[in-house]
């Protein structure tokens, strides 16, 4: 670990709801709602959980999770039972674990990734264990719209129109027999852990030959972008800033006779299903869009560092990418930003172009040298 990265604990595993993790605030559960979707009457009973077992706020990751904070552990298994009987949780830990699957938001009933998201939840008994880490994406609408998000095992629509089974840091994938699409994917996963992949922890990390059922023939098919904020035609996009709400923003969401459910996109934004009204969606929150921050201190014990009114402060002074890390592990950003921000013995190390814990162009800056770097009144 250089010197620019400071001291943090590298866990190795995600938390989840069976295995909280110790936050500054209390436990973080972590819930996977499956097709990242929550009914109406879910999405209003996590509310009411979030505020009796925990302090009131959800945190949307960015792979389309949640997260209750400041869960306290003598409520946790009453919780966790209760997130079991709302269907938001398996009531098998290990199943649990393997349900990292990230799906295209656009997905209708009955659809391909409708069709084959499902199909891989019934499936998920038959896959070896995995790193932690590691995780599905099914992208099988007209275009890839999840091709930036990470993910090792992807079933998308390849260039020829048909769907495609790629292995993520591979430019093209196998072609997929219609209709029994998900059957790839056990062998897939038994290929890269009997192959040694375990070591790398991330498919796009293991450089081993793939099996020749596997092997790259098909490139897939151009990318669309996700949709920002406003009126979609499933309903309302609104961003939520740093990913994070209370609960009573949860419950104003669904406040709608016409409100269905809220579906989770990557980039922290929900899409409020059945209600049209660009009323829902502030301006001010979707200008936070090329804006990542953690929560930082005090909430993150990892953290030395207050983020998200700094990045809140720099976000109309910044051209591109802006990352606010609390540490140098990055959790509210993988990829690299045009300007990163990490947190390191209460100051800031700056670096241009490059993920959290960078080797810094500039190191122990304050929020008022980089206000005033930057141009602030």
């Amino acid at each position: 670990m250089s010197a620019s990265q400071g001291t943090f604990a590298i866990r190795g595993w995600c938390p989840d709801a069976w295995r909280p993790m110790a936050a500054g605030d209390g436990l973080l559960m972590r819930v996977k709602p499956r097709l990242a979707r929550l009914s109406r009457e879910q999405g209003l009973a996590l509310a009411g959980l979030a505020r009796r077992f925990g302090n009131g706020l959800i945190d949307v990751t960015s792979r389309a999770n949640l997260q209750l904070r400041g869960v306290q552990e003598a409520g946790w298994p009453e919780l966790l039972d209760k997130l079991v009987a709302l269907a938001l949780v398996d009531a098998e830990p290990l199943r649990e674990a393997r349900r990292n699957v990230l799906v295209a938001p656009d997905w209708q009933v009955g659809d391909d990734t409708h069709r084959i998201a499902l199909a891989l939840l019934d499936k998920l008994p038959e896959f070896p264990e995995l790193p932690g880490k590691m995780g599905f994406v099914i992208d099988a609408g007209a275009a890839p719209m999840l091709r930036e998000e990470p993910g090792d095992f992807r079933i998308e629509r390849g260039l020829d129109g048909a769907l495609i089974l790629r292995a993520d840091g591979r430019e093209a994938g196998a072609p997929l027999a219609p209709g029994s699409e998900v059957e790839a994917l056990p062998g897939l996963a038994q290929w890269f852990v009997a192959s040694g992949g375990a070591a790398s922890g991330r498919m796009a990390r293991h450089h081993a030959a793939l099996p020749d059922w596997a092997a790259e023939a098909v490139a897939p098919a151009a990318g669309a972008a996700l949709p920002d904020s406003g009126v979609h035609p499933l309903g309302t996009l609104v961003v939520l800033p740093f990913g994070q709400a209370d609960a009573a923003r949860f419950e104003a969401l669904l406040d709608h006779p016409q409100a269905t459910g809220l579906r989770f996109l990557p980039g922290r934004r929900v899409l409020v299903e059945g209600v049209f009204d660009d009323a829902l969606a502030d301006p001010a929150d979707a200008a936070l869009l090329h804006v990542d921050a953690c929560p930082g201190a005090p909430q993150c014990p990892q953290a030395s560092v207050s983020t998200r009114d700094l990045a809140r402060a720099l976000a109309p002074l910044v051209l591109g990418r802006l990352h606010v890390s609390g540490c140098a592990k990055g959790c509210a950003r993988s990829a690299p930003a045009d300007l990163v921000l990490t947190g390191r013995e209460g100051l800031f190390d700056l670096a241009f172009h490059a993920r959290a814990g960078a080797p810094p162009e500039q190191s122990g800056l304050t929020p008022a040298d980089l206000l005033a770097r930057f141009g602030a009144a």
